[in-house]
Protein backbone atom coordinates (compact mmCIF):
# COMPACT_ATOMS: atom_id res chain seq x y z
CA UNK A 1 0.00 0.00 0.00
CA UNK A 2 1.32 3.46 -0.89
CA UNK A 3 2.40 5.53 2.08
CA UNK A 4 0.36 8.60 3.00
CA UNK A 5 2.33 11.70 3.96
CA UNK A 6 1.17 13.66 7.03
CA UNK A 7 2.51 16.71 8.83
CA UNK A 8 3.93 16.06 12.31
CA UNK A 9 4.76 18.67 14.95
CA UNK A 10 6.38 17.10 18.00
CA UNK A 11 5.48 19.92 20.36
CA UNK A 12 7.07 21.34 23.49
CA UNK A 13 8.15 19.90 26.84
CA UNK A 14 7.34 16.19 26.84
CA UNK A 15 6.00 16.46 23.29
CA UNK A 16 9.07 15.15 21.41
CA UNK A 17 9.50 12.05 23.57
CA UNK A 18 5.84 10.98 23.54
CA UNK A 19 5.64 11.65 19.79
CA UNK A 20 8.75 9.53 19.22
CA UNK A 21 7.16 6.74 21.27
CA UNK A 22 3.90 6.90 19.30
CA UNK A 23 5.61 6.93 15.90
CA UNK A 24 7.72 3.96 16.98
CA UNK A 25 4.49 2.07 17.75
CA UNK A 26 3.10 3.11 14.34
CA UNK A 27 6.24 1.79 12.64
CA UNK A 28 6.00 -1.51 14.54
CA UNK A 29 2.38 -1.83 13.36
CA UNK A 30 3.58 -1.11 9.80
CA UNK A 31 1.17 1.82 9.46
CA UNK A 32 1.61 3.12 5.86
CA UNK A 33 2.50 6.69 6.79
CA UNK A 34 5.42 8.99 6.05
CA UNK A 35 6.12 12.13 8.03
CA UNK A 36 6.85 15.73 7.18
CA UNK A 37 8.23 17.11 10.46
CA UNK A 38 7.37 20.79 10.92
CA UNK A 39 8.13 23.58 13.40
CA UNK A 40 5.32 24.79 15.65
CA UNK A 41 5.09 25.86 19.29
CA UNK A 42 7.08 27.81 21.86
CA UNK A 43 10.45 27.50 20.13
CA UNK A 44 8.91 29.09 17.05
CA UNK A 45 7.47 31.96 19.12
CA UNK A 46 10.91 32.44 20.63
CA UNK A 47 12.37 32.82 17.13
CA UNK A 48 10.04 35.72 16.41
CA UNK A 49 7.11 33.99 14.68
CA UNK A 50 4.14 35.52 16.50
CA UNK A 51 1.73 32.95 15.05
CA UNK A 52 3.66 30.07 16.63
CA UNK A 53 4.24 28.36 13.29
CA UNK A 54 6.69 28.84 10.43
CA UNK A 55 5.57 29.57 6.88
CA UNK A 56 6.89 26.16 5.85
CA UNK A 57 4.71 24.50 8.50
CA UNK A 58 1.61 26.21 7.12
CA UNK A 59 2.44 25.09 3.58
CA UNK A 60 2.99 21.53 4.76
CA UNK A 61 -0.32 21.20 6.61
CA UNK A 62 -2.28 22.74 3.74
CA UNK A 63 -0.62 20.24 1.41
CA UNK A 64 -1.10 17.03 3.45
CA UNK A 65 -4.42 17.95 5.08
CA UNK A 66 -3.41 16.12 8.29
CA UNK A 67 -1.60 17.60 11.29
CA UNK A 68 -0.53 15.24 14.08
CA UNK A 69 0.79 17.31 16.97
CA UNK A 70 2.13 16.95 20.45
CA UNK A 71 1.27 19.33 23.31
CA UNK A 72 2.37 22.92 22.72
CA UNK A 73 3.03 25.81 25.05
CA UNK A 74 1.82 29.33 24.41
CA UNK A 75 4.10 31.94 26.05
CA UNK A 76 2.30 33.84 28.78
CA UNK A 77 1.65 37.55 28.30
CA UNK A 78 2.68 39.69 25.38
CA UNK A 79 -0.65 39.35 23.62
CA UNK A 80 0.33 36.22 21.68
CA UNK A 81 -2.47 33.83 20.77
CA UNK A 82 -2.52 30.14 21.65
CA UNK A 83 -0.93 28.13 18.83
CA UNK A 84 -3.45 25.36 19.51
CA UNK A 85 -6.42 27.69 19.00
CA UNK A 86 -4.74 29.46 16.07
CA UNK A 87 -4.21 26.17 14.23
CA UNK A 88 -7.82 25.04 14.74
CA UNK A 89 -9.24 28.38 13.60
CA UNK A 90 -6.85 29.00 10.70
CA UNK A 91 -7.76 25.71 9.07
CA UNK A 92 -11.43 25.76 10.13
CA UNK A 93 -11.37 22.48 12.01
CA UNK A 94 -14.86 23.29 13.19
CA UNK A 95 -15.58 20.17 15.25
CA UNK A 96 -13.54 18.95 18.19
CA UNK A 97 -14.27 15.27 18.90
CA UNK A 98 -13.17 13.85 22.25
CA UNK A 99 -14.08 10.28 23.15
CA UNK A 100 -14.11 9.16 26.78
CA UNK A 101 -14.15 5.46 27.63
CA UNK A 102 -13.41 3.44 30.72
CA UNK A 103 -9.98 1.81 30.39
CA UNK A 104 -9.46 -1.40 32.34
CA UNK A 105 -6.50 -0.90 34.63
CA UNK A 106 -7.10 2.85 35.04
CA UNK A 107 -8.90 3.14 38.35
CA UNK A 108 -11.57 5.81 38.75
CA UNK A 109 -14.57 6.26 41.03
CA UNK A 110 -16.79 4.87 38.28
CA UNK A 111 -14.63 1.89 37.34
CA UNK A 112 -14.51 0.86 41.00
CA UNK A 113 -18.31 1.14 41.12
CA UNK A 114 -18.66 -1.01 38.01
CA UNK A 115 -20.15 1.85 35.95
CA UNK A 116 -18.71 1.86 32.41
CA UNK A 117 -18.34 5.20 30.63
CA UNK A 118 -18.59 5.51 26.86
CA UNK A 119 -19.42 9.03 25.73
CA UNK A 120 -18.24 11.55 23.16
CA UNK A 121 -18.13 15.32 23.51
CA UNK A 122 -18.41 17.26 20.25
CA UNK A 123 -17.33 20.86 20.76
CA UNK A 124 -17.63 23.80 18.37
CA UNK A 125 -14.05 24.81 17.67
CA UNK A 126 -13.98 28.17 15.85
CA UNK A 127 -16.39 30.70 17.35
CA UNK A 128 -17.68 31.79 20.78
CA UNK A 129 -15.33 33.65 23.13
CA UNK A 130 -12.42 31.82 21.49
CA UNK A 131 -12.56 34.49 18.80
CA UNK A 132 -10.42 36.34 21.33
CA UNK A 133 -12.12 39.65 20.43
CA UNK A 134 -11.60 41.75 23.55
CA UNK A 135 -11.29 45.44 24.32
CA UNK A 136 -10.91 47.74 27.26
CA UNK A 137 -13.80 50.21 26.96
CA UNK A 138 -12.71 52.30 29.94
CA UNK A 139 -10.12 51.96 32.66
CA UNK A 140 -12.52 49.78 34.65
CA UNK A 141 -14.47 47.84 32.01
CA UNK A 142 -13.23 45.17 29.59
CA UNK A 143 -15.51 43.57 27.01
CA UNK A 144 -15.29 40.23 25.22
CA UNK A 145 -17.40 39.55 22.14
CA UNK A 146 -19.06 36.16 21.88
CA UNK A 147 -19.73 35.21 18.28
CA UNK A 148 -22.16 32.39 17.44
CA UNK A 149 -23.16 31.92 13.80
CA UNK A 150 -25.86 29.75 12.28
CA UNK A 151 -23.51 28.24 9.64
CA UNK A 152 -20.87 27.49 12.29
CA UNK A 153 -23.49 25.89 14.51
CA UNK A 154 -24.76 23.79 11.62
CA UNK A 155 -21.27 22.42 10.95
CA UNK A 156 -20.57 21.18 14.46
CA UNK A 157 -24.10 19.94 15.16
CA UNK A 158 -24.14 17.90 11.96
CA UNK A 159 -20.74 16.48 12.99
CA UNK A 160 -22.29 15.43 16.30
CA UNK A 161 -25.13 13.53 14.66
CA UNK A 162 -22.75 11.88 12.18
CA UNK A 163 -20.43 10.91 15.04
CA UNK A 164 -23.36 9.39 16.93
CA UNK A 165 -24.23 7.25 13.93
CA UNK A 166 -20.63 6.04 13.52
CA UNK A 167 -20.33 5.18 17.20
CA UNK A 168 -23.62 3.33 17.27
CA UNK A 169 -25.19 5.73 19.75
CA UNK A 170 -28.94 6.19 20.05
CA UNK A 171 -29.06 9.73 21.46
CA UNK A 172 -27.52 13.17 20.93
CA UNK A 173 -27.69 15.81 23.67
CA UNK A 174 -27.28 19.56 23.17
CA UNK A 175 -25.69 21.32 26.14
CA UNK A 176 -26.46 25.04 26.28
CA UNK A 177 -27.19 28.15 28.36
CA UNK A 178 -30.09 29.43 26.26
CA UNK A 179 -32.03 30.34 29.40
CA UNK A 180 -29.57 33.23 29.89
CA UNK A 181 -27.91 33.78 26.51
CA UNK A 182 -31.17 33.71 24.61
CA UNK A 183 -29.85 34.93 21.26
CA UNK A 184 -26.43 33.24 21.00
CA UNK A 185 -27.11 29.93 22.72
CA UNK A 186 -30.69 30.29 21.54
CA UNK A 187 -29.49 30.20 17.92
CA UNK A 188 -27.31 27.16 18.69
CA UNK A 189 -30.21 25.31 20.32
CA UNK A 190 -32.69 26.15 17.56
CA UNK A 191 -30.18 24.97 14.96
CA UNK A 192 -29.73 21.73 16.89
CA UNK A 193 -33.40 20.85 16.67
CA UNK A 194 -33.59 21.84 13.00
CA UNK A 195 -30.73 19.48 12.11
CA UNK A 196 -32.14 16.77 14.39
CA UNK A 197 -35.03 16.45 11.93
CA UNK A 198 -32.55 15.07 9.39
CA UNK A 199 -31.70 12.19 11.77
CA UNK A 200 -35.03 10.67 12.86
CA UNK A 201 -33.28 7.45 13.91
CA UNK A 202 -31.52 9.33 16.74
CA UNK A 203 -33.14 10.76 19.87
CA UNK A 204 -32.45 14.47 20.34
CA UNK A 205 -32.58 16.19 23.73
CA UNK A 206 -31.18 19.32 25.34
CA UNK A 207 -29.99 20.18 28.84
CA UNK A 208 -28.75 23.41 30.43
CA UNK A 209 -24.98 23.18 30.76
CA UNK A 210 -24.78 23.59 34.54
CA UNK A 211 -27.30 20.78 35.00
CA UNK A 212 -25.33 18.77 32.44
CA UNK A 213 -22.16 19.09 34.53
CA UNK A 214 -23.99 17.96 37.66
CA UNK A 215 -25.47 14.93 35.87
CA UNK A 216 -22.13 14.00 34.30
CA UNK A 217 -20.58 13.84 37.76
CA UNK A 218 -23.18 11.54 39.31
CA UNK A 219 -24.58 9.63 36.31
CA UNK A 220 -22.36 9.93 33.19
CA UNK A 221 -23.71 6.66 31.82
CA UNK A 222 -26.95 8.39 30.79
CA UNK A 223 -25.13 10.37 28.08
CA UNK A 224 -23.72 9.17 24.75
CA UNK A 225 -22.95 12.09 22.42
CA UNK A 226 -23.07 15.68 23.69
CA UNK A 227 -22.61 18.76 21.47
CA UNK A 228 -21.76 22.18 22.91
CA UNK A 229 -20.48 25.63 21.99
CA UNK A 230 -16.75 26.28 22.27
CA UNK A 231 -16.14 27.53 25.82
CA UNK A 232 -18.79 25.33 27.42
CA UNK A 233 -17.48 22.38 25.42
CA UNK A 234 -13.92 23.07 26.57
CA UNK A 235 -14.95 22.96 30.23
CA UNK A 236 -17.26 19.95 29.89
CA UNK A 237 -14.73 17.90 27.90
CA UNK A 238 -12.08 18.36 30.60
CA UNK A 239 -14.67 17.41 33.21
CA UNK A 240 -15.30 14.19 31.25
CA UNK A 241 -11.57 13.51 31.08
CA UNK A 242 -11.61 13.46 34.86
CA UNK A 243 -14.28 10.76 34.78
CA UNK A 244 -11.97 8.31 32.96
CA UNK A 245 -8.68 9.09 34.71
CA UNK A 246 -7.53 12.48 33.43
CA UNK A 247 -6.32 14.25 30.31
CA UNK A 248 -3.67 11.59 29.81
CA UNK A 249 -6.41 9.22 28.63
CA UNK A 250 -8.44 11.67 26.51
CA UNK A 251 -7.85 11.61 22.74
CA UNK A 252 -8.76 14.62 20.62
CA UNK A 253 -9.60 15.08 16.95
CA UNK A 254 -10.28 18.43 15.27
CA UNK A 255 -12.21 17.88 12.06
CA UNK A 256 -12.65 20.32 9.20
CA UNK A 257 -13.92 20.00 5.68
CA UNK A 258 -10.38 20.15 4.26
CA UNK A 259 -7.87 19.79 7.11
CA UNK A 260 -7.87 17.66 10.28
CA UNK A 261 -5.78 18.01 13.44
CA UNK A 262 -5.12 15.24 15.96
CA UNK A 263 -3.40 16.14 19.20
CA UNK A 264 -2.73 15.47 22.85
CA UNK A 265 -4.72 18.01 24.87
CA UNK A 266 -2.77 17.77 28.12
CA UNK A 267 0.01 20.15 29.11
CA UNK A 268 3.66 20.13 28.10
CA UNK A 269 4.88 19.12 31.62
CA UNK A 270 8.29 20.80 31.28
CA UNK A 271 9.23 19.64 34.79
CA UNK A 272 9.55 16.03 33.59
CA UNK A 273 10.59 16.67 29.97
CA UNK A 274 13.46 14.51 28.79
CA UNK A 275 13.28 12.20 31.83
CA UNK A 276 11.52 9.25 30.15
CA UNK A 277 8.55 9.63 32.54
CA UNK A 278 5.75 10.97 30.31
CA UNK A 279 2.60 9.02 29.47
CA UNK A 280 2.02 8.81 25.67
CA UNK A 281 -1.51 7.33 25.97
CA UNK A 282 -3.47 10.46 25.05
CA UNK A 283 -1.35 11.12 21.95
CA UNK A 284 -1.47 7.45 20.94
CA UNK A 285 -5.28 7.34 21.26
CA UNK A 286 -5.50 10.57 19.24
CA UNK A 287 -3.35 8.82 16.65
CA UNK A 288 -5.81 5.93 16.46
CA UNK A 289 -8.60 8.46 15.84
CA UNK A 290 -6.45 9.86 13.03
CA UNK A 291 -6.00 6.42 11.48
CA UNK A 292 -9.75 5.81 11.67
CA UNK A 293 -10.43 9.10 9.86
CA UNK A 294 -7.89 8.24 7.16
CA UNK A 295 -9.45 4.88 6.32
CA UNK A 296 -6.78 2.96 8.25
CA UNK A 297 -9.19 1.64 10.90
CA UNK A 298 -7.61 -1.81 11.20
CA UNK A 299 -4.28 -0.30 12.16
CA UNK A 300 -5.99 1.97 14.68
CA UNK A 301 -7.93 -0.93 16.19
CA UNK A 302 -4.86 -3.14 16.51
CA UNK A 303 -2.88 -0.37 18.20
CA UNK A 304 -5.72 0.46 20.60
CA UNK A 305 -6.13 -3.19 21.55
CA UNK A 306 -2.38 -3.50 22.16
CA UNK A 307 -2.46 -0.44 24.40
CA UNK A 308 -5.41 -1.77 26.42
CA UNK A 309 -3.79 -5.18 26.71
CA UNK A 310 -0.54 -3.70 28.03
CA UNK A 311 -2.41 -1.60 30.61
CA UNK A 312 -4.56 -4.59 31.59
CA UNK A 313 -1.37 -6.54 32.32
CA UNK A 314 -0.30 -3.85 34.75
CA UNK A 315 2.16 -1.93 32.58
CA UNK A 316 1.89 1.77 33.28
CA UNK A 317 3.82 5.02 33.57
CA UNK A 318 4.12 6.79 36.90
CA UNK A 319 1.02 8.97 36.51
CA UNK A 320 -1.42 6.07 36.83
CA UNK A 321 -1.71 2.54 38.14
CA UNK A 322 -2.15 1.23 41.65
CA UNK A 323 1.48 0.26 42.23
CA UNK A 324 3.66 3.28 41.57
CA UNK A 325 6.83 1.31 42.39
CA UNK A 326 6.32 -0.77 39.23
CA UNK A 327 5.95 2.21 36.90
CA UNK A 328 7.89 2.09 33.66
CA UNK A 329 9.31 4.85 31.51
CA UNK A 330 7.89 6.31 28.30
CA UNK A 331 9.94 4.14 26.00
CA UNK A 332 9.43 0.99 28.06
CA UNK A 333 5.69 1.61 27.94
CA UNK A 334 5.92 1.86 24.16
CA UNK A 335 7.92 -1.40 24.09
CA UNK A 336 5.17 -3.13 26.09
CA UNK A 337 2.51 -1.92 23.65
CA UNK A 338 4.56 -3.09 20.67
CA UNK A 339 4.91 -6.51 22.31
CA UNK A 340 1.11 -6.77 22.45
CA UNK A 341 0.54 -5.89 18.78
CA UNK A 342 -1.30 -8.58 16.81
CA UNK A 343 -0.48 -7.79 13.19
CA UNK A 344 -2.73 -10.61 11.98
CA UNK A 345 -5.72 -8.40 12.80
CA UNK A 346 -4.59 -5.76 10.33
CA UNK A 347 -6.45 -6.43 7.08
CA UNK A 348 -7.30 -4.30 4.07
CA UNK A 349 -8.15 -0.71 4.91
CA UNK A 350 -9.98 1.98 2.99
CA UNK A 351 -7.49 4.73 2.15
CA UNK A 352 -10.08 6.27 -0.17
CA UNK A 353 -11.42 8.02 2.94
CA UNK A 354 -8.30 10.18 2.88
CA UNK A 355 -8.17 13.01 0.37
CA UNK A 356 -5.46 15.63 0.21
CA UNK A 357 -7.00 19.11 0.26
CA UNK A 358 -7.42 20.94 -3.02
CA UNK A 359 -6.12 24.49 -2.82
CA UNK A 360 -9.06 26.91 -2.84
CA UNK A 361 -9.20 30.02 -5.02
CA UNK A 362 -10.77 32.15 -2.29
CA UNK A 363 -12.30 32.00 1.17
CA UNK A 364 -15.72 30.39 1.36
CA UNK A 365 -18.56 32.65 2.52
CA UNK A 366 -21.08 30.67 4.57
CA UNK A 367 -24.58 32.18 4.45
CA UNK A 368 -27.61 30.16 5.49
CA UNK A 369 -30.62 32.51 5.46
CA UNK A 370 -32.37 35.18 3.40
CA UNK A 371 -34.64 36.87 5.94
CA UNK A 372 -35.52 40.58 5.90
CA UNK A 373 -33.16 42.48 8.18
CA UNK A 374 -34.06 45.96 9.46
CA UNK A 375 -32.10 48.34 11.67
CA UNK A 376 -34.44 49.76 14.31
CA UNK A 377 -32.08 51.40 16.77
CA UNK A 378 -28.63 51.70 18.22
CA UNK A 379 -26.88 51.02 21.52
CA UNK A 380 -24.34 53.64 22.54
CA UNK A 381 -21.68 52.49 25.00
CA UNK A 382 -20.99 55.59 27.09
CA UNK A 383 -18.03 56.20 29.38
CA UNK A 384 -19.32 58.30 32.26
CA UNK A 385 -19.30 58.60 36.04
CA UNK A 386 -22.50 60.66 36.05
CA UNK A 387 -25.86 59.45 37.34
CA UNK A 388 -28.29 57.84 34.86
CA UNK A 389 -30.79 60.73 34.99
CA UNK A 390 -28.09 63.18 33.93
CA UNK A 391 -27.04 61.00 30.97
CA UNK A 392 -30.67 60.66 29.86
CA UNK A 393 -31.10 64.43 30.06
CA UNK A 394 -28.06 65.03 27.83
CA UNK A 395 -29.15 62.46 25.23
CA UNK A 396 -32.75 63.65 25.09
CA UNK A 397 -31.63 67.22 24.56
CA UNK A 398 -29.79 66.28 21.36
CA UNK A 399 -31.96 63.50 19.95
CA UNK A 400 -33.78 63.64 16.60
CA UNK A 401 -37.57 63.82 16.86
CA UNK A 402 -38.14 60.40 15.28
CA UNK A 403 -35.98 58.64 17.90
CA UNK A 404 -36.27 58.06 21.64
CA UNK A 405 -34.19 56.76 24.54
CA UNK A 406 -35.87 53.55 25.67
CA UNK A 407 -33.49 52.35 28.37
CA UNK A 408 -30.13 53.02 29.98
CA UNK A 409 -28.30 50.06 31.49
CA UNK A 410 -25.18 49.42 33.52
CA UNK A 411 -23.62 45.95 33.37
CA UNK A 412 -26.82 44.74 31.72
CA UNK A 413 -29.21 46.02 34.41
CA UNK A 414 -31.67 48.84 33.68
CA UNK A 415 -30.97 52.01 35.67
CA UNK A 416 -33.22 54.40 33.67
CA UNK A 417 -36.13 55.20 33.28
CA UNK A 418 -36.68 52.84 36.20
CA UNK A 419 -34.17 51.17 38.45
CA UNK A 420 -32.92 50.95 42.02
CA UNK A 421 -30.47 53.11 43.93
CA UNK A 422 -29.06 49.84 45.29
CA UNK A 423 -27.66 48.93 41.84
CA UNK A 424 -23.92 49.63 41.96
CA UNK A 425 -22.53 51.30 38.83
CA UNK A 426 -19.32 51.12 36.84
CA UNK A 427 -18.16 53.78 34.39
CA UNK A 428 -19.74 52.24 31.27
CA UNK A 429 -23.42 52.68 30.42
CA UNK A 430 -25.38 51.45 27.42
CA UNK A 431 -27.83 54.04 26.11
CA UNK A 432 -30.43 52.44 23.86
CA UNK A 433 -31.96 54.65 21.17
CA UNK A 434 -34.85 53.30 19.08
CA UNK A 435 -37.10 54.79 16.44
CA UNK A 436 -40.43 56.03 17.80
CA UNK A 437 -42.37 56.17 14.54
CA UNK A 438 -43.52 53.61 11.99
CA UNK A 439 -41.47 55.37 9.31
CA UNK A 440 -38.35 53.56 8.15
CA UNK A 441 -35.10 55.02 9.43
CA UNK A 442 -32.00 53.96 7.54
CA UNK A 443 -28.94 52.64 9.36
CA UNK A 444 -26.96 55.68 8.24
CA UNK A 445 -29.21 58.01 10.23
CA UNK A 446 -28.62 56.08 13.43
CA UNK A 447 -24.89 56.35 12.84
CA UNK A 448 -25.22 60.09 12.19
CA UNK A 449 -27.09 60.38 15.49
CA UNK A 450 -24.29 58.55 17.27
CA UNK A 451 -21.68 60.86 15.72
CA UNK A 452 -23.71 63.88 16.82
CA UNK A 453 -23.68 62.55 20.42
CA UNK A 454 -19.88 62.48 20.38
CA UNK A 455 -19.98 66.24 20.97
CA UNK A 456 -21.68 65.75 24.33
CA UNK A 457 -20.73 62.29 25.63
CA UNK A 458 -17.72 59.98 25.52
CA UNK A 459 -18.82 57.08 23.32
CA UNK A 460 -16.69 53.94 23.55
CA UNK A 461 -18.56 51.78 21.05
CA UNK A 462 -21.82 51.41 19.12
CA UNK A 463 -24.00 48.42 18.32
CA UNK A 464 -26.85 48.28 15.80
CA UNK A 465 -30.24 46.92 16.89
CA UNK A 466 -31.79 44.58 14.34
CA UNK A 467 -35.07 42.87 13.64
CA UNK A 468 -35.19 39.86 11.33
CA UNK A 469 -38.51 39.24 9.63
CA UNK A 470 -39.99 41.61 12.19
CA UNK A 471 -38.66 39.71 15.22
CA UNK A 472 -36.47 41.53 17.74
CA UNK A 473 -32.89 40.26 17.68
CA UNK A 474 -31.35 42.12 20.59
CA UNK A 475 -31.60 41.44 24.29
CA UNK A 476 -33.71 43.34 26.79
CA UNK A 477 -32.09 44.71 29.91
CA UNK A 478 -32.45 43.10 33.30
CA UNK A 479 -35.51 44.82 34.75
CA UNK A 480 -36.67 46.36 31.45
CA UNK A 481 -40.41 46.27 30.74
CA UNK A 482 -41.37 44.71 27.43
CA UNK A 483 -42.58 47.19 24.84
CA UNK A 484 -44.79 46.60 21.82
CA UNK A 485 -41.89 45.71 19.49
CA UNK A 486 -40.51 43.18 21.94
Amino acid sequence: MQRINISVAKGDGIGPEIMDAVLRIFDAAKVPLSYDFIDMGKSVYDRGFTTGMTDAAKVSVESTGILFKGPMETPKGGGVKSINVTARKTWNTHSNIRKFQTIKGVDTVFSKAGIPINLTIVRENIEDTYGGIEHYMTKDVAVSRRIISRPGSEQVIRSAFETALKEGYKKVTCGHKANIMKLTDGMFLNTFYEIAKEYPQLEAEDVIVDALCMKLVYAPQQFECVVLTNLQGDIVSDLCAGLVGGLGFAPSANLGDHIKIFEAVHGTAPDIAGQNMANPTSLLLSGTLMLNQMGLEHYGLAIREALLSAIDKGVHTGDFGADKSNAVGTQEFADAIIAELDLSKITDSDPEKYHKPTMLAENRMMVSSNEVVETVGIDLFIESEQQPDKIAEIVQAHLDADMEVTTITNRGTQVWPEGSVFTDLVDTYIVRIEKNTTAEIKKKKFMEQAIHMYDFLTISSVEMLLTIDGERKYSLAQGQKVNALS
